[in-house]
């Protein structure tokens, strides 16, 4: 046992007699998105690698079905029987999971998620005489009274989903249709069958995130990407085999080798975990999944000729939750003096958006599965953060801002480290915030005058010194008004 973590574990753990504990096994209250998965498992390695991660999560996200489908790489046949046996891996460590969470359901409740879609491709395997058990899962799921949106991640075809909304717009009733369509939140790993451009096509109104036509042009790529002049380790085999196949338990050891890319179908949820920055309903707001805005793509941008399989790449008839490009100047740690400073670089695209959240989630997947085998002492946990004022602020333009993080903590006794940045494209304002001291817990800094009302968005990432580091956010939405 590492003696210096089990310490501050049970110090922290005597201070409850005064203070609520930052961390607890049992689960927190907490609202957590509905989310059906469409899988082209077996394809290739990376949907069994983004099913291990997403496992890992099945405490933070409510799974309402994990569904085998066809895809263009993949066109008469469908293996929910491999699904399955990644439940069973994820059923061996549940136990010790549960110390560190309650929340994580039973592996029994996972395995009767598991449905099957037709084994053929595309909207040649949609009407009468098309409808599947994953179909219908679908079907159910819009049907139920539970208010929260139902979202769906399209890994392979989206040809199940479309099966469903064509029965349902067959019997007739369009109240039903609409209510399904504006409950839908679809997010597809590009198009992976002819289905996608049919949805979108047919169901103007459905919330919808692709990054169309050929894979170089899809954000959903930067989770694998070797971006020059940054720090890419995390994404490397060498990474992968140390820190989560080799010596992490079953579940760790289900993580297959990468053959063409490492998850290209995790972007589709990692804007799903709450963590404090992500806020799916608002993809614009940008998040673990990369940033996403609505407007009708130029078929010329979508590399139509670049690799997609050979799905037919089609201009696009309606706004769509799309590629969106992020400005972007990492922090780096600095050897002396103030403890980050800005790269000398400086990025810019649509890839950005997603890259630059990289090393915290795959630190976060790492000590994920570092929980299917260590005891809550010996794991890390992530910070809690916490604000000394709203996260939601109304304020004169030109005037002073105080933000207060001071009260943050972390569950293993941790030091904390905090950095606070703008994130202009998230709001309207485009003015780049000049913050102060970005690494105080609290900091001081002035808002620029407004001719009208604007918005800015203030992330703070507090991030302990554990191992692997984890970082939690929150942010600070400022809504800038006119005179002061």
């Amino acid at each position: 046992m590492n003696l210096g973590r089990a310490m501050a574990w049970l110090a922290l753990m005597c201070m409850a007699s005064w203070a609520a504990p930052a961390w607890s096994a049992e689960a927190p209250a907490r609202e957590r998105v509905r989310l059906v998965v469409l899988t082209d498992i077996e394809n290739e390695p990376d949907d069994t690698q983004s099913l291990v991660r997403l496992l890992l999560y099945a405490n933070d996200i409510d799974l309402r079905g994990l569904v085998a489908t066809t895809s263009v790489h993949m066109k008469d046949s469908i293996h929910p029987a491999s699904i399955e046996r990644v439940i069973d891996r994820y059923a061996q460590v549940l136990p010790r999971l549960r110390q560190h969470d309650k929340a994580y359901p039973d592996a029994a409740a996972l395995r009767a998620l598991v449905r099957g879609g037709q084994p053929a491709y595309g909207m040649a395997a949609v009407g009468e005489g098309h409808d599947t058990p994953g179909s219908d899962l679908i079907l159910q799921q819009l049907a139920s009274p539970d208010p929260r949106p139902l979202w769906v991640a399209v890994w392979g075809g989206a040809n199940t989903l479309a099966q469903a909304l064509w029965r349902l717009s067959e019997k007739g009733d369009a109240a039903a249709l609409a209510r399904a369509v504006a409950t839908l939140r679809v997010h597809t790993i590009s198009d992976q069958d002819d289905s996608g451009a049919w949805l979108r096509r047919r169901f103007p109104g459905l919330f919808y995130i692709v990054s169309p036509g050929g894979y170089g042009n899809a954000v959903w790529g930067a989770i694998n990407q070797v971006v020059p002049g940054i720090d890419n380790h995390r994404v490397g085999n060498a990474w992968l085999a140390q820190n989560i196949q080799q010596g992490h338990g079953p579940l760790g050891a289900a993580y297959p080798d990468v053959a063409y890319g490492m998850e290209g179908d995790t972007p589709s949820f990692l804007g799903l975990i709450p963590n404090g920055l992500n806020a799916p309903e608002h993809p614009d707001w940008g998040g673990w999944g990369g940033r996403y805005e609505n407007y009708t793509p130029r078929l010329e941008d979508t590399d139509p000729q670049g690799f997609n399989g050979g799905v037919p790449v089609e201009a696009e008839t309606r706004p769509i939750w799309t590629n969106a490009k992020d400005r972007y100047r990492p922090f780096v740690a600095a050897d002396f003096g103030r403890a980050v400073k800005p790269s000398e670089q400086v990025f810019e695209d649509a890839k950005v958006t997603l890259w630059r959240w990289r090393d915290d989630f795959q630190n976060d997947f790492a000590a994920r599965i570092g929980w299917t085998t260590l005891p809550v002492a010996q794991a890390n946990h992530p910070p809690e953060v916490r604000l000394a004022q709203p996260d939601r602020l109304t304020v004169p333009g030109g005037s002073w801002v105080t933000l207060d993080a001071s009260a943050s903590s972390d569950p293993d006794g941790d030091s904390l480290s905090f950095l606070w940045f703008h994130y202009p494209e998230a709001g309207s304002g485009r003015t780049p915030l000049v913050l102060g001291t970005e690494n105080l817990a609290r900091i001081r800094f002035q808002v620029p005058a407004v001719s009208q009302t604007e918005t800015a968005h203030i992330i703070l990432r507090v991030t302990d010194k554990g191992s692997p580091a984890l970082s939690r956010y929150r942010r600070i939405v400022l809504t800038l008004t006119p005179g002061g």
